[in-house]
């Protein structure tokens, strides 16, 4: 019989998320899957999934479930107070669930995405190898509804002797390296340095598809418009504002505003765990 997970409340936006479907660009459907891919796979580790397995992605103010019976679930990703029926429990580790107990989790403190896995992963039809919900091009499941009934998948797998992890939670001003990127001849010479030098904000306009920054103006010294062409997670455009976007996990695979530079692949986690209203700086590799 399978686990059922009743939604109590589905928070700001919860969705099923694993590690995507890679190898469809070229039908305009982005990679999609976690936009903390690091932390996905630490929370199933530490139940005992497969790393890709599907569990839930909780953007900022998270959900609030009942479990129909005995499960194992672990908290990962953003700083964020979750309790079981009133008690505070540790994230980034393996706990034990009871039959009926309520899973809350308030909203977070560093970072904006937590992620909730069960032990058995979230069933959900998979859509081109994948469960995860992508929000751009309307794959996968949607996010989670008041009163909603997902369930988890039998258990596979042993789990882990550890169950505990120490991980330090999200900066609260992370530094992002960058590469110079196809379309960095399209600004001024020192575009990169003034990535580099100054602060940046986090806009309230930003989502799964990509960070909106608040800084300086990153002047163009061409003015003429550019041709759609492929885009990649981390590349960083630049529109006509000068105000750069950092492309996420739910990006369009083209798009015709120059790319400065692109985001390190081992900063792409951190990306996406910048929230509204944080700063971050970048560094030149």
């Amino acid at each position: 019989m399978s686990l059922a997970i009743e939604v109590v409340k589905p928070g700001a936006l919860t969705t099923v998320q694993d590690l995507g479907r890679p190898g469809f660009a070229h039908l305009g459907i982005p990679r999609s899957g976690a936009a903390d891919r690091s932390s996905l796979k630490l929370a199933n580790r530490l139940v005992g999934n497969a790393e890709g397995a599907a569990a839930l992605e909780c953007t900022l103010i998270g959900p609030s479930l009942r479990f129909s019976d005995e499960a194992l679930i672990a908290i990962t990703g953003a700083e964020v107070s979750a309790r079981l029926d009133g008690d505070e429990v540790a994230l980034n580790s393996a706990v034990g669930v009871a039959a009926g107990a309520l899973l809350e989790l308030a909203t977070t403190r560093a970072g904006l995405r937590s992620y909730i896995a069960v032990r058995g992963g979230i069933e959900a039809e998979p859509m081109m190898g994948s469960k995860s919900s992508d929000l751009l091009s309307g794959l996968g499941p949607p996010p989670l509804k008041t009163g909603q009934s997902i369930t988890a998948g039998e258990p596979a797998g042993e789990v882990p002797a550890i169950g505990a992890a120490p991980i330090a939670p999200p900066s609260e001003e992370p530094v992002l390296h960058l590469v110079a990127g196809p379309r960095a001849d399209w600004f001024a010479a020192n575009a990169l340095e003034l990535l580099a030098a100054a602060s940046w904000e986090v806009s309230s306009d930003s989502n799964r598809s990509g960070v909106r920054l608040i800084g300086p103006e990153l002047p163009r010294v061409r003015d003429h418009q550019l041709l759609s062409e492929g885009m990649a997670h981390g590349a960083v455009q630049v529109p006509a504002s000068g105000q750069p976007i950092i492309l996420l996990a739910d990006h369009p695979t083209t798009g015709g505003y120059p790319v400065v530079a692109v985001v390190a692949s081992a900063d792409l986690d951190a990306a996406g765990q910048l929230r509204p209203g944080q700063s971050l700086r970048f560094a030149i590799s």
